[in-house]
């Protein structure tokens, strides 16, 4: 076998410890998320989340199959672009990671499975929503958060039952994720007995909208649906204030981020936007986040973005199967990861035959005063 697909790398030191030799493994643990580009905020954000999970658990001294480990995070750039996304892959496998958490966005931790699939390597993606990700048919595919249709189908219904729209228009930016969740938002709201008005697209380096707006002023939606990612939407949402088009604005998780009300401006308004994050924090788990944010802030001297918290519950996550397997090879622990339960500063983490979340919940947000607010908690 390879030593590439043997899933770690070894440096051994051998340090005499009341005259015992005792040896340390470096175990590499692959990220991928986007490090350029309009998203460069989040994969950043995403990319911190691991390496403070990281710093921790090598400050604990972790013991597995008898030897001391040392856990490495190997960070990958893939632009949000599924080619240099397959080529981050590629190059993670190859250079010997027991496991990758990423990718950021749908459209590459899709195309990106098959290759750590064929590796025997397990993924783990922080923040992938698209339900085709983990319908693929792969043992290795797993998500910590809640996917498109959960997603998409409680914005619909809200969008109906609570919001009362009776004209809503749906733009997406045609990416794996964008058009997933836009979908998903469509399908409910037309089981809830609400009514779309009109279908529109762009893509996710756009920047004018003006064509798309002013044929949707037309059709006077009183509320707007958005599949795709904040750096979009803001520009977006400053288009439609300076068309007159007022309408509530809704999205998913990728706008519903602390940068967003910086890129919508003042068009941001109070209470007009109303985003979903595909995971959901209870009550009681309130005091460990803000835990968690607070340690992230001193680390990195700058705020949680959106998907930091989950990065760190799939590292940790993936260690902790490690430690029940006693072992660092990925066919060894992929069983234990699998079957595991594991009590994150998230929630309880525990995946389904297909790799979902069990359970998962959802937190609506709004924005008043320029800031993110939470809503409410829904599973």
């Amino acid at each position: 076998m390879k030593m590439k697909l043997i899933g770690f790398a070894v440096a051994t030191a051998f340090a005499a410890t009341a005259g015992v030799a005792s040896a340390q493994t470096v175990v590499k643990i692959g990220h991928v998320a986007p490090l350029t580009g309009g998203i460069a905020h989040l994969g950043k954000d995403n990319e911190f989340g691991g390496r403070l999970a990281i710093e921790e658990l090598n400050a604990k001294g972790l013991t597995i199959g008898g030897n001391k480990i040392k856990f490495e995070l190997v960070a990958e750039d893939d632009a949000a672009d599924p080619k240099q996304g397959t080529a981050a892959a590629q190059k993670l496998v190859d250079s010997g990671v027991a496991g990758v958490v990423g990718h950021l966005n749908s459209g590459t931790s899709i195309p990106a499975a098959r290759i750590y699939s064929n590796a025997g390597i397990p993924q783990i993606s922080p923040s992938s929503t698209a339900p085709s990700y983990t319908k693929q048919g792969f043992k290795t595919t797993f998500r910590v958060v809640a996917n498109d249709g959960q997603l998409g189908g409680t914005l619909g219904r809200y969008a109906v039952n609570e919001l009362k729209a009776k004209s809503i228009a749906v733009i997406d930016d045609r990416t794996a994720y964008g058009q997933g969740v836009a979908d998903e938002f469509e399908k409910a709201v037309k089981a809830a007995g609400g009514k779309i008005v009109g279908r529109e697209f762009t893509n996710d380096k756009a920047t004018d909208f003006s064509a798309i707006l002013t044929k949707l002023k037309g059709v006077k939606p009183d509320v707007v649906f958005y599949g795709g990612m904040d750096a979009v939407a803001g520009p977006m949402m400053r288009q439609m204030k300076q068309l007159g088009i007022d309408a509530k604005f809704m999205g998913g998780d990728g706008i519903c981020t602390g940068e967003m009300a910086k890129l919508a401006g003042d068009a941001i308004g109070e209470g007009k936007v109303i985003c979903a994050e595909a995971g959901g924090i209870t009550p009681d788990k309130a005091a460990g986040i803000e835990d968690f944010k607070k340690r992230f802030k001193s680390k990195f001297g700058i705020d949680v973005q959106l998907y930091a918290p989950y990065v760190y519950d799939a590292v940790n996550t993936m260690v902790a199967a490690m430690q029940k397997a006693d072992s660092t090879d990925p066919k060894k622990y992929l069983p234990e990861l699998a079957k595991i339960s594991y009590e994150g500063i998230t929630g309880t983490i525990s995946f389904d035959q297909y790799g979902d979340m069990k359970n998962a919940s959802l937190t609506l947000y709004t924005y008043k005063g320029g800031k993110k607010e939470q809503m409410m908690v829904v599973k």
